[in-house]
C-alpha cells in the first residue's frame, strides 16, 4: 500500500507563501537525555492540510462523522520530499484505508478479544436501549397526567363546593334554630366527608395502578446501572489490553508499550490519534519529518470544542504525553539542549550599547521563554499607552490562553512574557479565535474596570468588515435576533426566540465581488458568535461569512473573512474619545 504522497498531489507550484516561520511546536523531552524535541507546523505543511481538507470536502463520504486528520512532510534518504497522512481512530469503520497511513502495530494482537468484547459492549448497548425504551415507562407517564388531571379537576370541584357550604353555614345559622339547626350542619359536614372519601378513594387507586408499572421501571433502572457498570468495566478490560500490546517506535529504533509510556493511566483513544500514527510510520521507515499539521474535518465534535477546518496542537491527554518519546533521535537539528547558548537576539534600540546582546540561558523553560518573547514581537501593537493596549490580534490565534497544553499560546500569554508588567495585564474583551482585528488590553485593575463597564453599557463603538460566501441584496438595515447558546452543543449559537437574548447588528454594503460581498458589521450588543450567526441566519443576511464552517459556509477559505476594524471609545484617564484603526488583512 503506497502512502507516500507527492507533494504535486496537494501543492500548486505557482502558489505563493508570503511567512514561512512556523505557526506551532509538537514538543516533548527525550526521555533518554533531556534535550527538548520540537517538530513545527509550517505554513507549507498547514497549505498542505488544506489542500487535503478541499479533497474532503469533495467526497460526502468524509463529512458524515468528524474526526482528526493529520498530514506529515517528510523526507526521504534520497532528498525527496512527500507526504504521509492519516486519520484518528476508524474511518467509517476501517482502521486500513488505501492510501493512509495504517494504524500502530499491535491491534492485531487483541483483534479477537477486541471483536468478542465489542460484541459484548453492542449487546449491552442494545439492551439498555430497551430498557430505556420499556412500554411501561411511557404508560406510567400517560396514566400520572391523567390521574393528576382528574385530582386537579376534583379539588377545584371540592372547592367550590367548600366555599357553597361556607355560604351556606352562614345562611343557616341566621334562619334557623334548634333541631332544624342541628339536622342541617350535619349535612353539611357529611357531604365535606364524602367528598374527602372520594379524594382518597381516587389517590388509592392512582397508587394501584402505577404502583405495579413504579416497580418494572425500578427493576429496569437498577439493571441498566448494572449494564453500565458492566460495560465500563469491559471497555477499561479492553483498552488495558490494547495499550499492553500497542508498541510504539521512535528515530532512535527504541520501542515502548503505551503502558510503559503512561502508567499513571490512558485515556480511551491513545495511540489512535493521527500525531503517533504518522511519526510512528516515519520512524520505522526511516523517514525524516520536517513539519506536521493537524485540524479536524467533518462534523463538529461533541463537545463543540472542535469545529470544522480549525488547526489544533497535541492533545493535551493522548498525545502531549508520548511526543518526547515519538520524536527522539529524528534530528540534531530540531532539537534544543537543555545547556546550549541560543544565538543572539537584537536589544531594543533603547538598549542598544548599554546591554550585552548574548543570553545565557541554563535550562528550557528560559528557553521556551525566550520564544514565547519572540512571538510575543511578532503582535503588531497599534496602540499603547501607561493604562491600555490595543493589538491588531491576527486570525487563528486566541485572545486568552485556553485549559489545555495546546491552548496557552495567545495575544494575553504573549504580551504577558513582552511586558514588564505583563502579569497586570487583563484582556477587556475577547475574539473568536479566527476573527482578526482589535483587542484592547488593560495594564491595571482600574483602567480594566472601566472599559468594561463601557462595553457593558454599550458604551463603545465597534465597527467589523467582512466577506460574505455569496450574493446580498439588501445595501443595508438592521438585524434583530434572540441569540441562545445551546448547552448541549457548545460553542454554535442559534436564533432562538423563546430562549435567545436580544441582539441587534446593523449593516451596511461595501461592494460586490464576484460570488462574494463585502459588509460592514456594526453590532449594538455583544452576544458571542453575533455577527457570525447574523450573517448565515436565513433571518438575517442570509449568506455565512467566508470561512466560518461553524455555520454553514461550504467554500474552503484560509480564514474566517471576519475582521475587527475599528473601535471608538471615551478613553478612561484622559477623558478623550479614542479612536483606533486595524488595517484589513483581506
Amino acid at each position: 500500500m503506497d502512502v507516500l504522497h507527492p507533494l504535486s498531489d496537494f501543492l500548486d507550484w505557482n502558489c505563493t507563501l508570503n511567512n514561512t516561520a512556523p505557526n506551532y511546536y509538537y514538543e516533548g523531552y527525550c526521555p533518554q537525555n533531556g534535550n527538548l524535541l520540537r517538530l513545527p507546523r509550517t505554513p507549507l505543511v498547514e497549505a498542505i492540510a488544506q489542500s487535503l481538507m478541499q479533497q474532503l470536502a469533495s467526497d460526502q463520504l468524509y463529512s458524515q462523522e468528524g474526526k482528526m486528520y493529520g498530514v506529515l512532510l517528510v523526507e526521504l534518504p534520497t532528498g525527496e520530499q512527500r507526504v504521509l497522512k492519516a486519520f484518528s481512530g476508524l474511518l467509517n469503520g476501517c482502521n486500513v484505508v488505501e492510501g493512509w497511513v495504517p494504524p500502530i502495530p499491535g491491534r492485531e494482537e487483541v483483534a479477537l478479544e477486541e471483536a468478542k468484547t465489542l460484541a459484548e459492549l453492542e449487546a449491552i448497548k442494545q439492551e439498555l436501549i430497551t430498557l430505556n425504551q420499556l412500554a411501561q415507562r411511557q404508560q406510567y407517564e400517560t396514566l400520572s397526567r391523567e390521574f393528576e388531571q382528574q385530582l386537579q379537576a376534583m379539588r377545584d370541584r371540592h372547592r367550590n363546593c367548600k366555599h357553597q357550604r361556607q355560604e351556606k353555614r352562614q345562611q343557616i345559622c341566621t334562619t334557623l334554630t334548634g333541631e332544624a339547626l342541628t339536622i342541617a350542619l350535619e349535612q353539611l359536614d357529611e357531604a365535606s366527608r364524602q367528598q374527602g372519601i372520594e379524594q382518597r378513594q381516587l389517590k388509592r387507586q392512582q397508587n394501584e395502578v402505577l404502583q405495579p408499572l413504579k416497580q418494572v421501571i425500578a427493576a429496569a433502572d437498577r439493571r441498566m446501572q448494572e449494564l453500565k457498570q458492566q460495560r465500563k468495566q469491559l471497555s477499561r478490560q479492553l483498552q488495558a489490553q490494547m495499550h499492553a500490546a500497542y508498541t510504539l517506535i521512535n528515530f532512535f529504533g527504541k520501542s515502548r508499550s503505551l503502558q510503559q509510556l503512561m502508567p499513571k493511566g490512558l485515556p480511551t483513544g491513545t495511540g489512535d490519534c493521527c500525531a503517533p500514527k504518522l511519526l510512528q510510520y516515519a520512524a520505522i521507515h526511516h523517514l525524516k519529518p520536517l513539519a506536521m499539521a493537524e485540524f479536524w474535518w467533518g462534523s463538529k465534535s461533541a463537545d463543540g470544542d472542535k469545529i470544522p477546518g480549525r488547526f489544533y496542537g497535541a492533545c493535551a491527554e493522548r498525545c502531549q504525553p508520548l511526543m518526547g518519546f515519538l520524536l527522539s533521535g529524528f534530528s540534531e537539528i530540531n532539537l534544543i539542549n537543555h545547556n546550549a547558548e541560543p544565538h543572539p537576539q537584537p536589544l531594543p534600540a533603547s538598549e542598544e550599547g548599554s546591554k550585552s546582546a548574548s543570553f545565557n540561558m541554563s535550562n528550557s523553560t528560559n528557553i521556551i521563554l525566550l520564544f514565547e518573547q519572540e512571538k510575543a514581537e511578532t503582535l503588531s501593537i497599534i496602540y499603547e499607552d501607561e493604562w491600555l493596549i490595543a493589538v491588531n490580534k491576527p486570525a487563528g490565534l486566541l485572545s486568552v490562553p485556553g485549559r489545555y497544553f495546546d491552548t496557552q499560546d495567545s495575544v494575553l500569554s504573549r504580551l504577558r512574557n513582552l511586558f514588564p508588567d505583563g502579569m497586570s495585564l487583563n484582556a477587556v474583551h475577547r475574539l473568536d479565535q479566527d476573527t482578526s482585528g482589535i483587542l484592547l488590553v488593560a495594564r491595571d485593575r482600574q483602567t480594566y474596570r472601566q472599559l468594561s463597564i463601557q462595553f457593558q453599557q454599550q458604551q463603545i463603538h465597534k465597527v467589523y468588515e467582512a466577506i460574505l460566501s455569496g450574493n446580498v441584496t439588501v445595501d443595508q438595515g438592521v438585524i434583530e435576533l434572540p441569540l441562545w447558546g445551546n448547552p448541549d452543543n457548545r460553542p454554535y449559537q442559534q436564533v432562538d426566540w423563546h430562549y435567545g437574548k436580544p441582539s441587534i447588528t446593523h449593516f451596511q454594503v461595501l461592494a460586490r465581488e464576484g460570488n462574494h460581498t463585502r459588509v460592514e458589521l456594526t453590532p449594538l450588543t455583544g452576544r458571542t458568535h453575533q455577527l457570525r450567526v447574523h450573517a448565515a441566519d436565513v433571518q438575517g443576511l442570509g449568506v455565512a461569512i467566508l470561512g466560518d464552517r461553524l455555520y454553514g459556509c461550504s467554500q474552503v477559505a484560509s480564514r474566517l473573512y471576519l475582521h475587527a476594524r475599528q473601535l471608538r471609545f471615551q478613553h478612561p484617564h484622559l477623558g478623550e474619545t479614542l479612536q483606533i484603526q486595524a488595517n484589513l488583512p483581506f
